[in-house]
């Protein structure tokens, strides 16, 4: 399983799920071009320690990102057609967020095999992109049972 961000805007909330990416042991995919100057220094300052605990692929655009998919693509979308509790998920899909200031164009929606949106008040517009990218992987993780093994308790404990 892997979170993919089609142009991010915001390098917080990429350096946001880095960190989620590294402590869930999934990879990230960055669609370029992004909102911000890429840089190992920056990558260290928006994924804070935890940049290097994770795998992160750069793709200069969209095609060379799908060049490399090889499971599904679920897009989470405010214009969804399954509610997330009844999404059904696998273990190769490919969690794709858009772009925190356009989502995502309507050739990239198309193209998703799964578009699944979160239940929302409905007068809420979105939620913020790193909050949704950790409720859709923790579901999909969930019900393909990928969650992390935690190390057994320290007797101690």
């Amino acid at each position: 399983m892997r979170i993919a961000l089609f142009q991010p805007d915001i390098a917080g909330n990429v350096g946001t799920l880095l960190r989620l990416g590294a402590c869930l042991n999934v990879g990230i995919d960055l669609i370029e071009p992004m909102g911000f100057a890429w840089s190992d220094r920056a990558l260290a300052r928006s994924g804070m320690d935890y940049a290097g605990h994770v795998e992160v692929r750069r793709h200069v655009d969209w095609d060379a990102f799908l060049s490399g998919v090889t499971g599904r693509i679920v897009l989470a979308t405010t214009k969804g057609a399954v509610p997330l509790p009844e999404a059904r998920f696998e273990r190769g899909d490919v969690l794709l967020l858009g772009s925190e200031g356009a989502g995502v164009p309507d050739h990239v929606h198309d193209r998703a095999d799964l578009r699944v949106r979160v239940p929302m008040r409905p007068a809420m517009r979105s939620l913020n992109v790193a909050v949704a990218g950790a409720m859709l992987v923790s579901e999909a993780l969930r019900q393909t049972d990928g969650w992390p093994t935690d190390p057994p308790p320290h007797p101690s404990a």
